[in-house]
C-alpha cells in the first residue's frame, strides 16, 4: 500500500527486526508513519529501521525491547514519544511459538509462551492505553493491533499451547476493545489471525511436524497447509502487513474487537 493513509502518525511494531513484523514496520512507513522497531535483536532492528526509512523516506528508529517486561514497555513507549512526537498505533507483534505434542509438553514451554505472546500482549495493551488516552503524554487515542494467529481459530497438531496463547490473545483484545470504548479511551483494538508464513519460525514449524512423524517430509508439512486453504497458497507478510495498514487506518475507524483473518480462509 502506497497511498500516504498514515501520514503525521507513529507506530511502535514489537518484534519487528525481521519477518512479519519488520513487514509491518516498512507498510506502515510506505504508508506515512513514522515507526519505532523494538527487539531483544537490536542491532538488527536498527538495520531494519535504517533499511526502512532509506526505501520508503519515513522516519524511523529502534530500540532493545523486552515485551515480558513492564518498566522496558514504559521505558519504550516514553522513547517513542519523545522521538516522534506521539504514539498513535502500536502493532503487538512479537510472538513465541514451541512446537510439541500434547503428550511431551513441557512446564517451562508453556510458560514461556504465555510471557511472550500473553502478557507482553496484554502489558503492550496496557501501556498504549495509558499514553493514548485523554491525558496521556500522547492523548489523541489510537488503534493497537495485536497479532494472533489462525491458530487461535482451528485445531492443528503440535502447537496447543501456542494456540492457546493465541486464543489468549484474541479475547484480550476483545475486552480490550470493550473497556477502551466505554472509558471514552479513544482506542481501537484488534486482532489479526495470520496463517502459516514461511518465515524463520513458519519453516521451523514445518521442520517441527516432519520430526515429529506427523508428515513424511516437508513438501507433504506444506502441501497439507495449502490443501486446507481454499486460496491455495501460504501467506505472505506482506498480506499481514497490508491488514494491519487497513485496522490502523481511517478507513477502519468504525471497527474495534474484531478478529481480521489473513489466511486464506484456512479458517473456514
Amino acid at each position: 500500500m502506497s497511498v500516504k493513509r498514515l501520514e503525521g502518525r507513529t507506530a511502535f511494531v514489537t518484534g519487528g527486526a525481521r519477518g512479519i513484523g519488520a513487514a509491518i514496520a516498512r507498510a506502515l512507513a510506505a504508508s506515512g508513519a513514522s515507526v519505532m522497531i523494538g527487539d531483544l535483536l537490536e542491532d538488527l532492528a536498527r538495520e531494519t529501521a535504517a533499511r526502512i526509512s532509506a526505501e520508503t523516506g519515513a522516519r524511523t528508529a529502534a530500540i532493545r525491547h523486552d515485551v515480558t517486561d513492564d518498566a522496558q514497555w514504559e521505558r519504550a513507549v516514553a522513547q517513542t514519544v519523545s522521538t516522534f512526537g506521539g504514539l498513535d498505533v502500536l502493532v503487538n507483534n512479537a510472538g513465541l511459538e514451541i512446537t510439541s505434542l500434547v503428550a511431551d509438553l513441557a512446564a517451562e514451554d508453556i510458560r514461556r509462551m504465555c510471557e511472550v505472546n500473553v502478557v507482553g500482549s496484554g502489558l503492550g495493551m496496557k501501556h498504549a492505553f495509558r499514553a493514548m488516552r485523554p491525558g496521556g503524554i500522547a492523548g489523541k487515542g489510537g488503534a493497537v493491533i495485536n497479532i494472533s494467529s489462525v491458530a487461535a481459530t482451528i485445531a492443528f497438531p503440535a502447537i496447543s499451547a501456542y494456540s492457546g496463547t493465541k486464543s489468549a490473545v484474541d479475547r484480550m483484545t476483545r475486552v480490550a476493545a470493550v473497556e477502551a470504548g466505554k472509558l471514552g479511551y479513544g482506542v481501537r483494538v484488534n486482532c489479526l489471525y495470520p496463517g502459516l508464513i514461511p518465515t524463520d519460525m513458519g519453516v521451523a514449524l514445518a521442520q517441527d511436524i516432519v520430526r515429529l512423524g506427523l508428515a513424511p517430509d516437508m513438501d507433504a508439512a506444506v502441501g497439507g497447509v495449502i490443501a486446507q486453504t481454499p486460496l491455495g497458497r501460504l501467506a505472505e507478510v506482506g498480506d499481514v502487513a497490508d491488514a494491519a495498514v487497513f485496522l490502523a487506518s481511517d478507513e477502519a475507524r468504525f471497527i474495534t474487537g474484531v478478529g481480521l483473518p489473513v489466511e486464506g480462509g484456512m479458517g473456514t
